[in-house]
């Protein structure tokens, strides 16, 4: 993303005020306690590591829905289809960020039991940041990998050598545990930038970088108002024609294969902001495959060989996936989230919309 905080300005938000506000917001939308954190916990750690694009910015779009409809309060995750080993759990258009947990709970127990265990998550409403899952299973000591599609909305993504788009961002991630440490943990969108990025962009008025986009005629552009405004423009595919063959598997599999369905015209809404995730997930414990000691000891092994390269000019160090993240938490919750003015207006006004009143909404603005 281009440079700069843009037009608009921002403030910073400790983040167990903007915990509690999160919080504040579901409640007094229906939600009970204990959703209610979840959605908050998943929210305001996705802004911790810095994927804003996930993080407490999306609240008016979950709100929207809720009101809507197309997203569910208080909704559990439901097992459809039980094979042991393979399940598929139906989300029921419930937040994704209780019924993912749930699904991958009882993905963790079966892995524990078998060896490994296949979940097939269909029809939850957004799951946010999907290293969270990841994470999740590997704080049991489990390796995981999971494929994403998106559905209920226009198309954002052109598949490669495309001028229109015909998916969505897509996301992949794999988590490996590590004794003692934090986990590897790759996750990203197949587009070249996540939609929720270029919402930001949109609202900070700045320019995308170059290469990311192209507008209604094929052409590149930096506009990120180009996929909000008519004729839309696209997200481009990562890594040319690799970024694309994979975003095209993400939708097989998590679509096709569990149950869910693909984005295409039997799933898009014309004028729709649902926003419904299907997840293929292979859950498996080391312990069933080389061995827990000898898995454990290779990690390491690996690890460390590959942090020991050196790194290029200008490199301060040779990272991991998972380490970026981690430190750009250090900072955020030293020194407060940053969220740009326009979203965190929207924010609020999403507060008053619940009857949050003035005296209610907590008055943020200040690190």
């Amino acid at each position: 993303m281009a440079d700069g905080q843009g037009a608009v300005g921002e403030v910073r938000i400790k983040p167990d005020r903007l915990h509690r506000f999160t919080m504040a917001i579901c409640r007094a939308d229906g939600s009970s306690d204990q959703e209610a954190k979840l959605i908050a916990d998943h929210l305001v750690l996705a802004n911790l590591f810095g994927h804003d694009s996930h993080g407490v910015g999306m609240m008016p779009h979950y709100i929207q829905n809720t009101v809507s409809g197309a997203c569910v309060r208080n909704h559990h995750a439901k097992i459809v289809r039980d094979n042991g080993a393979v399940l598929v759990i139906d989300g029921g258009a419930g937040y994704g960020q209780v019924v993912a947990k749930e699904a991958m709970d009882i993905g963790i127990e079966r892995a524990k039991k078998n060896g490994v265990c296949v979940v097939g998550l269909i029809n939850a409403h957004h799951i946010g940041r999907i290293g969270h899952w990841g994470e999740q299973c590997a704080r049991a000591g489990m390796v995981s990998t999971h494929w994403v599609n998106v559905h209920g909305h226009k198309s954002l993504v052109a598949p490669f050598g495309a001028a229109e788009a015909r998916f969505t961002t897509n996301p992949y991630c794999t988590a490996v545990p590590r004794k003692g440490k934090e986990p590897i943990v790759l996750d990203f969108a197949t587009s070249q930038v996540a939609m929720g990025k270029v919402r930001v962009a949109n609202n900070k008025q700045i320019q995308m970088e170059p290469g990311l986009m192209i507008d209604a005629e094929g052409n590149p552009t930096t506009d990120p108002g180009t996929m909000y405004n008519a004729p839309y423009g696209a997200i481009l595919p990562f890594g040319l024609h690799k970024g694309g063959g994979l975003a095209v598997i993400c939708d097989l599999l998590a679509g096709a294969l569990t149950g869910g369905k693909t984005h295409s015209p039997r799933t898009i809404k014309k004028d729709g902001t649902d926003i419904i995730n299907n997840m293929l997930s292979i859950i498996i414990d080391p312990a069933s495959m080389g061995g827990a000691e000898f898995f454990e000891d290779e990690v390491e092994n690996f690890i460390g060989w590959v942090k020991s390269a050196k790194p290029q000019p200008g490199v301060a160090e040779v990272l991991t996936p998972g380490e970026p993240e981690r430190a750009r938490r250090v900072d955020r919750e030293k020194n407060g989230v940053p969220i740009d003015a326009t979203t965190w207006q929207q924010i609020v006004d999403t507060a008053r919309k619940v009857r949050l009143n003035d005296i209610d909404i907590p008055q943020m603005a200040g690190a």
